[in-house]
């Protein structure tokens, strides 16, 4: 929000520097976010005198000046019809410069020397008139810089005003602050006005439809209204504050909202049909044109000012094009309400109308300031219109907001709370300078009553920050906390997932977060058939976007959105991972079933850019490998990798289950190519998903040693011609499950088909590596193990052995 240290010193007296209360402002919860000096356009502008008018020899339209300056008579030519003598109007002096990049010269207009400029307003930049020169006030001195003279420097700071603080949300609001902060007397502007005798009674009404809507609603008349331009003190504070002045009658509404907080509207009461209001609710789909020529399609929630007839505003948030005031308005119907915030907070956000008036009200005003920012506006209106205002007011109250009173406080809590002690006289202090009734109940215990406009204090919690933040935050002593010296105890859980982190990003995967939130086309995109679990979404009741309206059922399509993007700005090579929640639908009034899972996705290259390797692409096995590390890691053995995995997103030939203690845990595979052209991918893509808890569940944490062999281990490597369809786990299962004693080791180094080896056949190498832990094995104890176990693979597979004899 944007404050006017020349509004504020309308109100409280400020004597310390502009720096200095910046500071104390934003230790008070008030945080400036910064401060700018404002000015006129013009420079070298001064008061003067006009001593004598005659006319110019040589044009009609011209007139001779002589004009005081303070210290001499300069000779003006000016053309404006309304010079005359004794006139005090602004001198441009040679070399000064005014808005539209113009600078003064010494000049003969006719023959005639002229020194200097008389100015219009308009031609100063400060108002629309240029009509003529501008007229002075008499109580100005000749020689006095005109930007000093009318006040037209100013300084303005940009304050960011929290959620909470809607008092904060005026000039009076920060001026209070001020106040408090340095114990200075607040000066309120004069509400009294001044009334005819016509009563309003006489003239409108006001029905409230909808009072949970709209508890309180105000309305004055003035008549005989003068539509023009705002006087310049006006003009110049609103402007300071980011509003631009349109005329005097929705100026003075604006102006009222800045300096009290409370929006008002005004209405030409001549388009006020039957010559009343009526508040209600609007009907579902009900058209309105508002003030911006926009047509609004309405809620059945949204609350209307309406006529006797029709909408004529949306309330709290914008009038209706219908009633505006214009050029020729005459009679004015003022608006002042209380609206609930709730309900303005909900139409703002429908109609995607974000007003100033709404901003206001839907952080809470003040309800009895309604009636007092009313009369401040009519004494307005009718001065600087010369209208008149109506006797009375109506005020309807249907709803009555009970004040918040009595609140118990505690100074012991204070010091318990704020860490300091507070006397007593100083607490009571500040509670009093805010503007709060104190009164006394007992030894170091008060019972407070906040005023009507701090919506935001309800409990002694406030009570206490509100005298912690007057004090000063900055008095407060830095203290360390107190920390425990036990050491921290892990969970299993938290073991487990630091330990994935460091196997993971130790093989080159970077951890991602994908957004929980997805789309509804996940299931189509991922080709899931009607019955998956995938397709059981949990729907999102206020969405932002369609594409993030339901919970994510798997972590694949995160990955593969991941890349798209990440292909689009020319990153193809990608190795990530990620910890997160999957949610299964389980029906619409029960909680859907939440599944923590691990994921894993490889695509691009699999070196990268190295000039000595080959640009090999990333595979099946390069993701395989990282999931036997972590299991390793987590020391979870007797794993299975089972082909003939169904994930319908998989390729058929290229993926299998994980089977671990004999419970499926989850899937690895290549992403099939019909979900890779769905999701607009190129590259080939592999990823993988556990679930994080039948991990949690076969990880012990426990580490178990053993010695390092003293004897050495001697090898031998067997290739055996197999079917193409076996596995070579197959094999090696076979191998382990003899229980040969002197066994450490079986694995496959090489796996051929091609020429040389019949068609529908494959050849798997194999090495077998023994070793006892009590002495060195002779070569006639190992080719004796050695036999036995290739014999047996040979009997149940059926397998012949390639290019060596057994």
């Amino acid at each position: 929000m944007l404050v006017s240290l020349r509004w504020l010193k309308d109100y409280v007296d400020i004597e310390m520097s502009t720096k200095e209360l910046a500071g104390k402002l934003t230790m008070a919860g008030l945080e400036v976010e910064s401060i700018e000096e404002s000015g006129p356009g013009f420079t070298g502008v001064i008061v003067s005198r006009i001593d004598s008018v005659k006319p110019h020899p040589d044009s009609k339209k011209l007139s001779l000046c002589e004009v005081w300056t303070g210290t001499e008579t300069l000779p003006i030519v000016c053309g404006a019809p309304n010079v005359a003598e004794g006139m005090l109007t602004p001198l441009a002096t040679v070399g000064a410069t005014i808005p539209g990049g113009y600078t003064i010269k010494r000049s003969r207009i006719r023959g005639e020397l002229s020194e200097g400029m008389l100015c219009s307003d308009e031609e100063l930049g400060i108002g629309d008139d240029a009509s003529g020169i501008m007229a002075l006030p008499d109580t100005l001195k000749p020689g006095d810089d005109l930007a000093d003279a009318l006040d037209l420097k100013d300084i303005t700071f940009d304050v960011s005003i929290t959620p909470n603080r809607s008092d904060c949300l005026s000039i009076l609001g920060i001026a209070r602050e001020i106040a408090a902060i340095t114990g200075k007397a607040m000066r309120y502007p004069d509400m009294t006005v001044s009334e005819s005798g016509e009563d309003i009674r006489d003239i409108t009404s006001v029905d409230i439809l909808s009072p949970d809507l709209c508890p309180r609603y105000s309305a004055r008349i003035i008549r005989n209204v003068t539509v023009r331009p705002s006087p310049l003190w006006i003009k110049l504070r609103l402007e300071a504050v980011g509003l631009r002045a349109i005329n005097n009658v929705v100026d003075v509404t604006n102006f009222i909202m800045m300096e009290m907080g409370q929006p008002l509207h005004a209405f030409d009461f001549r388009y006020l049909e039957e010559g009343r209001i009526v508040v209600r609710g609007a009907g579902e789909g009900e058209e309105f044109i508002s003030l911006d020529e926009k047509t609004r399609t309405l809620r059945a929630d949204t609350l209307m000012i309406c006529d006797g007839v029709k909408p004529v505003a949306v309330a709290g948030i914008m009038g209706g094009l219908n009633s505006e005031v214009t050029d020729d308005t005459e009679t004015v119907l003022l608006e002042s309400a209380y609206f609930n915030p709730a309900s303005i907070r909900r139409s703002s956000r429908a109609l995607g109308m974000s007003t100033d008036a709404a901003f206001r009200f839907e952080r809470g005003i003040d309800p009895e300031g309604v009636i007092k920012a009313s009369n401040r506006a009519a004494r307005l209106i009718a001065e600087t219109s010369g209208g008149t205002v109506c006797r009375g007011f109506i005020d309807a109250y249907p709803r009555k907001i009970e004040p918040v009173t009595d609140i118990p406080l505690r100074l012991q809590r204070v010091q318990a709370l704020a860490g300091i002690t507070i006397e007593e006289g100083s607490a009571v202090s500040i509670l009093k300078n805010l503007e709060m009734k104190v009164v006394r109940d007992g030894a170091g215990t008060y019972r407070v009553t906040p005023p009507t406009f701090r919506v935001d204090i309800s409990r002694e919690a406030d009570l206490i920050e509100e005298i912690t933040r007057i004090y000063g935050y900055d008095k407060i002593p830095v203290t360390l906390p107190r920390q425990s010296t036990v050491s921290e105890i892990r969970d299993r859980k938290r073991t487990l997932m630091e330990t994935i982190r460091i196997v993971l990003n130790g093989m080159g995967y970077s951890e991602v977060i994908n957004y929980s939130f997805t789309s509804p086309m996940l299931a189509d995109r991922l080709n899931l058939p009607e019955n998956d679990e995938g397709r059981r979404y949990v729907r999102i009741k206020n969405p932002l976007t369609e594409e993030t309206s339901v919970m994510r059922t798997v972590l694949t399509y995160g990955f593969l959105e991941t890349a798209f993007r990440n292909a689009n700005t020319g990153t193809q090579d990608l190795k990530m991972f990620e910890m997160g929640k999957v949610f299964i639908g389980t029906g619409e009034d029960t909680l859907p079933h939440e599944r923590e899972r691990l994921g894993g996705f490889i695509s691009g290259s699999r070196f990268g850019d190295l000039w000595h390797f080959n640009d090999e692409e990333s595979d099946f096995y390069d993701l395989k490998g990282a999931v036997e590390n972590v299991f390793d890691s987590l020391k979870i053995h007797d794993v299975i990798y089972r082909s003939g995995c169904t994930v319908p997103f998989l390729h058929p030939g290229r993926s299998c289950d994980i089977i671990a203690a004999g419970r499926h845990i989850g899937f690895l595979g290549e992403i099939h190519p019909d979900v890779l052209e769905n999701m607009d991918l190129k590259n080939r893509v592999v990823i993988f998903e556990l679930e994080l808890q039948e991990l949690l569940d076969l990880f012990t944490g426990d580490i178990q040693y053993q010695e390092i062999p003293r004897y050495p281990a001697s090898s031998r490597d067997v290739a055996f011609v197999v079917d193409s369809a076996l596995e070579a786990e197959r094999i090696i299962d076979l191998a382990r499950g003899k229980q040969e004693k002197l066994l450490e080791n079986v694995c496959v180094f090489d796996v051929y088909s091609g020429k040389g080896i019949p068609e529908g056949m494959k050849s798997i190498a194999l090495r077998f590596t023994y070793r006892s832990p009590a002495r060195t094995l002779t070569d006639e104890e190992v080719n004796a193990s050695h036999k036995d176990l290739v014999d047996g693979i040979v009997k149940t597979t059926g397998a012949k052995i390639r290019g060596m004899e057994v």
